[in-house]
């Protein structure tokens, strides 16, 4: 009788998925996402679409912050950067499938000169100089009429793939989640190879880092780069299935958006990009949904309950940080433990 997985060489000790229960509830779960637009209203399925953009959003930004301990306010901009890049080169009728890394490339050449200060500064000082960037870019966005569109926005053309166009959420869905599910798994095997384990060193002690012969403003611009071409990729896919953009999308409220997820989800993990991202899409609508339904009880508490459901997620998020600051990823392993330990108690 197999009792427990043992990891007896390298390989199975470095493998993401080691066991065969994670690798069943993985092609559990991936036959779930690929069926989900055919069980559920347009309604969710645009909101999946969503999760899925702020997934690997809240990954680019979770590379710099939580794995290299860069913390950046600019992580919008960004996002922004890449669908403007994505709607200018769709417009001149060049691929989408092109158009996607492009706006990811522009995006991260940008985020290496915003990553140029970050060996001399850090901490505060470096938040304060991505939230220049942040500000800078904005402008740009809002007064480049001829790329941008200025204050009115840009239209951005269906998607399309192999010459199918994309034109609703269903059909999107199945651009975005191939998109999310690769470069979720190729950041997870970032933190295998020797740049994800400099970047980590770097986070933890980065004079210790240097003196072992890591360099640090090369792996710090490549932190940037990394975590700044995915906003352009998210950016570009988020152009894509809303049609048309402004600049007041990407503004700062959208890059404390994506930190918030990180923090909630659990700095340093993937699963906890993952996680974040579902909470900080999912609660504002499930509050929103809550007060529609008393509304329809009690119309007149409309008025009242609308601004509630902002103060009651900020309290939630407040309430991570204080009682839970590993987020719910520290949430999800005690799961797992008490049900590898059931029915005995630890």
């Amino acid at each position: 009788m197999r009792i427990g997985d043992f990891r007896s060489t390298y390989a199975h000790d470095e493998s993401l998925w080691p066991t065969r229960v994670q690798q069943g509830w993985l092609v559990a779960l991936a036959v779930a996402l690929l069926l989900l637009p055919l069980g559920v209203n347009g309604y969710i399925v645009g909101l999946a679409c969503l999760v899925g953009i702020h997934c690997i959003s809240a990954a680019g930004l979770n590379i710099m912050t939580g794995y290299t301990g860069l913390i950046s306010l600019g992580h919008a901009a960004f996002m922004g950067v890449g669908c403007y890049t994505a709607a200018w080169a769709a417009q001149r009728g060049v691929p989408t499938l092109l158009t996607l890394p492009l706006g990811g490339g522009l995006a991260a050449l940008l985020g290496i000169v915003m990553g140029l200060p970050s060996l001399r500064i850090k901490g505060l000082y470096l938040a304060v100089a991505t939230l220049a960037m942040q500000f800078l870019l904005v402008y740009v966005f809002r007064e480049w009429d001829s790329v941008t569109g200025g204050v009115r926005g840009v239209n951005v053309p269906n998607a399309q793939v192999f010459g199918f166009e994309l034109l609703n959420d269903q059909r999107m869905y199945y651009l975005i989640l191939p998109v999310a599910a690769l470069m979720l798994v190729g950041a997870r095997n970032l933190f295998r190879t020797r740049v994800g384990r400099a970047f980590i060193a770097i986070r933890d002690k980065d004079i210790s880092a240097e003196v072992l012969g890591i360099d640090l403003l090369h792996y710090k611009l490549a932190a940037f780069a990394l975590g700044s071409f995915y906003a352009g990729v998210a950016g570009a896919l988020l152009g894509y299935f809303y049609r048309a953009m402004t600049p007041e999308y990407f503004t700062l409220q959208l890059s404390i958006f994506y930190l918030a997820a990180i923090i909630v989800g659990g700095l340093g993990s993937m699963l906890g990009t993952i996680l974040g991202a579902v909470f900080m899409s999912l609660v504002p609508e499930v509050l929103r949904a809550g007060v529609t339904l008393v509304a329809t009880w009690a119309p007149q508490a409309t008025e009242v309950l609308s601004p509630v459901q902002q103060v009651v997620f900020g309290l939630l998020i407040m309430g991570f940080l204080v009682f839970e600051p590993h987020g719910l990823l520290e949430i999800w392993r005690r799961i797992r433990r008490l049900f590898h330990l059931w029915p005995f108690r630890a």
